[in-house]
C-alpha cells in the first residue's frame, strides 16, 4: 500500500458517514478493513484528533457524529 493510499483510508475511515443495512442497522466503513493495526491505530487517533476539532467549532460542542446520531434519533 503506497502512503496515499494509506492517507486516503485514513481520510475515509475517520469521517462520520457510515453505510447502512438493509435494516437501517450501521456498519463499519469498509476502509477500515482494508487498513492494518498500525494504520487503525492512526486512523482512531486522528478520529480523536477531527472530533476535538468539530466539538471546539460547533455552537453546542457537538461533532459530526453526534450530530448524525441525534439526526437520527430525533
Amino acid at each position: 500500500m503506497t502512503p496515499e493510499e494509506r492517507e486516503s483510508l485514513v481520510a475515509a475511515v475517520t469521517s462520520a458517514h457510515r453505510d447502512r443495512g438493509p435494516r437501517g442497522e450501521i456498519r463499519g466503513h469498509r476502509a477500515f478493513y482494508d487498513l492494518d493495526d498500525a494504520g487503525r491505530r492512526e486512523a482512531f487517533e486522528a478520529t480523536l484528533r477531527v472530533r476535538t476539532i468539530e466539538t471546539a467549532a460547533d455552537p453546542r460542542a457537538l461533532s459530526s457524529t453526534a450530530r448524525a446520531v441525534l439526526a437520527r434519533i430525533r
